[in-house]
């Protein structure tokens, strides 16, 4: 048969072995084969030489065009296959940056808020008075603590009362500082231009917004915890200051120097104690009011310190209070006159404390870190004297800004004399 007499036949194995040689693939093999079948019909057909000629010269031929179409088709899958892919690789690539873009989009906007809350509460912190946040709150603390007569009292009851009696501490200060700045907008150009609202980080707008936000929230609060020692301090601490700030007539207290120096006399050295210790007393201890030693020591020596710190606040401010017609002590007897009067009385604060500290029933090692602790803020206090320049607001701001802390040591030393 003719299959079988072609495949046995040792030309046809040789061309086609020679064939598996030129082409080297499994694909070209297997159309060598397809003409080889093809090639044993026409043997069968034809004579033998006719066939072999045929043969040899299809053999010849279908090499080169079995190696260009397979070529052609090897080639055309492959840029089909590189398209495909180059499509979904473009198109992948524009899913993930849109996606990307998006999540970009959202991280850019929840940083930005961020941020703003972040410039917020900074343009806020600024407003409050740092100094005056801070010394408020050493002082409801001291007073509270003055209600102590034995360490039992310092319990979960104790500092539910010293949280009622802190937490409208922000309100209060925020309603007197956005008021005071409010009605000092023009004298605060020339002497705090750094405050948000004369420095323009504040709007007018929306510093009336905290002030009327903060007297409400403020009083609120105190009616929700029910201590009316609470609710007079808020409500004194509002009215009298707001006397002190609004351009009215009979009001505007800061013009007067008298005025200025008797409303913080009577706040820092009566009405802040006072109202905190008679609600941990009265309020949070159910106890009757008594005045203990340490609470009449804490007076006197505020007595001292709150006149000190009314005359050392007009001293840097002397040439706008001069230009808007304020006749504080520093304008009219000069700010080195009045510098010296402060450190008098402070010095004399820190002196009634060490006396009281030295004569105090407390033991030795109470007497003995109240009266060294007292030494080393008045030495403070006498060493950066030297330091201090009254004729610059810069100076004299550091040195009123020194008289705070140094009020808030203080706050810590005098709950321990007995």
């Amino acid at each position: 048969m003719a299959r079988l007499h072609l495949i046995s036949s040792p030309n046809v194995s040789s061309l086609t072995t020679a064939c598996f040689v030129i082409v080297g693939s499994n694909l070209w093999a297997r159309k060598l084969s397809f003409n080889t079948v093809y090639f044993q019909s026409t043997l069968g057909c034809h004579g033998s030489k006719a066939s072999k000629h045929n043969i040899k010269g299809q053999i010849q031929y279908n090499p080169l065009r079995f190696q260009q179409s397979a070529f052609n088709h090897n080639y055309k899958s492959i840029e089909r296959g590189a398209t495909f892919e180059e499509t979904n690789k473009i198109y992948v690539v524009k899913a993930d940056s849109v996606a990307s873009s998006e999540l970009e989009s959202e991280a850019s906007n929840s940083k930005s808020i961020v941020d703003s809350v972040k410039s917020f509460m900074a343009v806020l912190y600024e407003f409050i008075y740092p100094y005056a946040l801070f010394a408020q709150t050493s002082a409801s603390t001291s007073a509270s603590l003055l209600a102590v007569q034995k360490l039992s009292d310092i319990s979960p009851l104790f500092f539910i009362g010293l949280l009622q009696a802190v937490s409208t501490l922000s309100f209060m200060l925020l309603y007197v500082s956005g008021v005071n700045q409010l009605f000092d907008f023009e004298i605060d150009k020339i002497n705090k231009p750094y405050l948000p609202l004369a420095a323009g980080k504040l709007s007018f707008r929306n510093c009336v917004f905290i002030v009327a936000l903060s007297a409400i929230l403020g009083l609120g609060i105190n009616l929700m915890i029910g201590s009316p020692a609470l609710i007079w301090n808020f409500v004194l601490s509002v009215t009298l200051w707001t006397c002190y700030s609004v351009n009215l007539p009979f009001l505007r207290w800061k013009k007067n120097a008298v005025q200025t120096s008797l409303l913080m006399f009577f706040c820092w050295t009566f009405l802040i104690p006072f109202t905190y210790f008679l609600h941990m007393q009265t309020f949070v201890l159910k106890r009757p009011l008594v005045f203990t030693r340490s609470f009449i020591v804490s007076l006197l020596f505020m007595s001292f310190y709150s006149i000190g710190l009314a005359l050392s606040k007009d001293i840097p401010d002397v040439e706008g209070d001069i230009k808007h017609g304020v006749a504080s002590f520093a304008a009219r007897l000069g700010q080195k006159k009045v510098f010296w009067i402060c450190v008098f009385l402070f010095e004399m604060a820190f002196g009634v404390a060490f006396l009281a500290a030295a004569s105090s029933s407390s033991p030795f090692w109470i007497k003995f870190v109240t009266c060294l602790g007292n030494v080393v803020l008045g030495s403070i206090l006498w060493y950066q004297t030297k330091y201090v320049d009254v004729t610059d607001p810069a100076s004299g701001r550091s040195f009123y800004s020194l008289n705070w802390k140094l009020l808030m040591g203080s706050y810590v030393l005098l709950p321990l004399i007995r």
